[in-house]
């Protein structure tokens, strides 16, 4: 698929960040720099996002890869495996995120976070109470709010990109350890 929006220019100074970040310019950005005011609100909704520190950054991660694979955001799987490298994460892990409830490589907890982000993303959300009262009495009130807060904006990254036809750019793909997908097989840059 190609993004249903053309490629804008981006600005030099721009460009030139964003491949220091991520070595390429990400098509989502180029897709949203049709309206700059979205796109630069966007990028600094979405680093101060990242900033938040009230939920362990690796538990945040797996809570993004997947919301983004049941939406069906292969790019958001491709950068999110990419970032999981260059946050430390096992990889070996990480790469299984989106067959999480088969992989026996999670802890309770990162099961539970996974859970959530689902039930969140489920239309309509299928949270329950139990699974509230669970997480709240682990991360705490400061913790549970950030992760609710965290899973609604990756709710948002992942659907816009959907809907704007961005798919995986092939940012994970130098990465020994394939991504799987929900079916088990490979999401390689042409998912």
């Amino acid at each position: 698929m190609t993004p249903r929006l053309p490629k804008a220019e981006l600005p030099v100074e721009l460009k030139e960040n964003m491949i220091k970040q991520l070595g390429a310019v990400p098509e989502n950005v180029e897709v949203l720099w049709h309206s700059p005011r979205v796109t630069q609100d966007n990028l600094e909704f979405g680093a101060r996002v990242g900033a938040w520190d009230a939920v362990d950054p690796g538990l945040k991660s797996f809570a993004h890869m997947a919301v983004a694979s049941q939406v069906g955001c292969s790019w958001c799987l491709d950068v999110g495996y990419f970032q999981a490298q260059h946050e430390n994460l096992d990889l070996a892990r990480a790469s299984q995120v989106p067959r999480w409830r088969e992989a026996e490589v999670f802890t309770a907890l990162e099961r539970d976070v996974m859970g959530y982000a689902e039930a969140m993303t489920n239309t309509p959300p299928t949270v329950t109470d139990e699974q509230y009262a669970a997480l709240l009495e682990r991360l705490g009130l400061p913790g549970m709010v950030e992760l609710t807060a965290f899973i609604a904006y990756v709710n948002l990254a992942t659907r816009a990109n959907v809907a704007n036809g961005v798919t995986s750019q092939g940012f994970s793909d130098a990465y020994e350890i394939p991504l799987a997908n929900r079916s088990g097989t490979s999401v390689g840059s042409t998912a």
